[in-house]
């Protein structure tokens, strides 16, 4: 299985790289620095690929896509992981909207970018999955308060998966929405439960028999309420 994961150099990305590689995938490991990349693939080991890939960047996505097709002439399993802005410090009623704007750029319209840019590729696969990384900070049924730039960028982000599952269900293409829970990584912050419990989830999306859950959102492969 070939698999791509975005924002992969640490936390639940690298963890997911980790997991994957152990199972006898191949992944493609890819960040905004070919350095941290390059540097990530070679201490996790195994048939990791480093690629330098910055979600912002429509030309970074094409040269992607283009190597992929090159190499490996399919895709199996995109995980849109990367996000930025968990945004503690605003309130809606005030929020600075280039920051939201900003955010967008990289927790919504990357991910919408590299699934247009990716999807011929994905139809070539014959167990193609599009893992989206989201939140309970999302779910509009447990909103409150606070974080505006991400819980905003995240429901969108929901959003697309229940879209692009309908669209994409006579392909065969598997699209989730998984929450990792609160995880002890760089953005999650101390005092979250361990990476490798995080990454299980989406681990458990990437790899889903055909028959399995499209359109759905979930933690630890339970259905969490939109």
């Amino acid at each position: 299985m070939i698999v791509l994961v975005t924002g992969a150099n640490r936390g639940i990305g690298r963890e997911v790289c980790r997991e994957l590689a152990a199972l006898g995938h191949t992944v493609l490991l890819t960040a905004r620095s070919p350095e941290a990349a390059e540097t990530t693939a070679r201490e996790l080991g195994g048939d990791v690929v480093p690629l330098r890939l910055d979600v912002t960047s429509e030309e970074d996505i094409a040269g992607v896509a283009a190597a992929v097709a090159e190499r490996y002439g399919r895709l199996d399993v995109l995980v849109n992981n990367a996000a930025i802005t968990y945004d503690t410090w605003q309130s809606g009623a005030s929020a600075d909207l280039d920051v939201v704007r900003e955010a967008a750029e990289t927790n919504l319209y990357g991910p919408w970018r590299l699934i247009q840019e990716l999807l011929p590729l994905l139809r070539e696969s014959a167990h193609p999955r599009i893992v989206n990384v989201s939140s309970e900070a999302a779910s509009l049924t447990n909103m409150g308060g606070g974080t505006p730039a991400y819980g905003t960028t995240k429901v969108a982000l929901n959003a697309l998966t229940r879209m692009l599952a309908a669209e994409l269900r006579g392909d065969g293409v598997l699209v989730n929405a998984i929450c990792p829970g609160w995880v002890a990584t760089d953005m999650g912050g101390p005092g979250g439960r361990p990476v490798s419990e995080g990454a299980a989830g989406v681990v458990w999306a990437a790899t889903l028999p055909d028959d399995g859950p499209t359109g759905g959102f979930f933690r630890d492969g339970r259905p969490l309420p939109w």
